[in-house]
């Protein structure tokens, strides 16, 4: 996994983004979109896809994908 293949999957999974439209540096808590669903469905997402248990105060401490895709890389 690299961290364009996380943002073209997250960008499939999530119905409010648009392809193409996140970056490294999105910070997750600036999007208009954003809510706890968002969280939960990001949360059952990499569990799922990458089978790595990401808790809500792990989502807490993160700003941007570059920092989902770091969490993910070092649950692995």
């Amino acid at each position: 996994m690299n961290i364009q293949e996380l943002i073209e999957k997250l960008e499939e999974e999530i119905e409010e983004v648009e392809q193409g439209t996140l970056l490294p540096s999105t910070n997750i808590r600036n999007i208009d979109w954003w809510s706890s669903m968002h969280a939960l469905v990001i949360i059952a997402f990499v569990d799922i896809e990458y089978n790595v248990q990401v808790s809500g105060k792990d989502l807490k401490e993160i700003q941007t994908i570059q920092d989902l895709y770091d969490l993910i890389v070092k649950k692995s």
